[in-house]
C-alpha cells in the first residue's frame, strides 16, 4: 500500500509538473523561472522535479543540479512549517547572532539546512536580512525578530512549538 501511495505522489508530482512546464517554451533561458515556480509550489525542488525538467529543456540534469545549489533561494530539502533564519551579516553577528544560532541547533537539535524529524522547524542562517538597525535578527517565515537574544528565541519557538495545526 506505502508503494502505491508514493507511486500516487510521483503521479501526482509528474502532471503538475507537465502544467508548470508547458507555460514555458523548452528553452535553456526559462530555467530560472521554471524553478522559481517549483520552489513556490512545492517549498523546495523535488529530483523527480529536476528530472523532469532537465528533460523538457533538453540540458543535463547536472545543470539544473547547478543552478538550484548556486543559488541560495533554492533548496533540494522540503522546510519545515516554521523556517528559522538567523542573520549572521556583519551587524549582527557583532550583536550575537551567533549564539543564537547555536542555541536554536542546540534547542531543535539539527543543524542548519535540516528540517525536524517532525517537519515543524527547519533553520537556515543569511547574510542579511536588511533589518541592521534592529540586529541581531532571526526570521521565522519572514516574520521578523530584532534585537533578539537567546530568550527571544526560547520564548518564540515555545510559541511556535504550542501552535495547534
Amino acid at each position: 500500500m506505502e508503494e502505491n501511495c508514493k507511486n500516487c505522489m510521483e503521479q501526482k508530482l509528474k502532471k503538475e509538473m507537465e502544467e508548470i512546464l508547458q507555460v514555458y517554451q523548452p528553452e535553456k533561458d526559462n530555467l530560472i523561472q521554471i524553478l522559481n515556480e517549483v520552489q513556490e509550489k512545492y517549498g523546495y525542488i523535488p529530483k523527480l522535479a529536476q528530472m523532469q525538467i532537465a528533460d523538457y529543456l533538453k540540458i543535463p540534469l547536472a545543470e539544473v543540479y547547478g543552478v538550484i545549489t548556486f543559488y541560495s533561494r533554492f533548496t533540494l530539502q522540503p522546510k519545515g512549517k516554521y523556517n528559522i533564519s538567523v542573520c549572521l551579516g556583519t551587524a549582527c553577528f557583532v550583536k550575537g547572532s551567533q549564539a543564537i544560532l547555536d542555541r536554536l541547533k542546540s534547542k531543535l537539535q539539527i543543524e542548519e539546512g535540516q528540517t525536524t524529524p517532525d517537519g515543524k522547524f527547519s533553520i537556515d542562517s543569511t547574510r542579511c536580512v536588511g533589518a541592521c538597525g534592529l540586529a541581531p535578527v532571526f526570521t521565522v517565515n519572514n516574520e521578523v525578530y530584532g534585537r533578539a537574544t537567546v530568550k527571544t528565541l526560547d520564548e518564540v519557538i515555545e510559541k511556535y512549538k504550542n501552535r495547534e495545526e
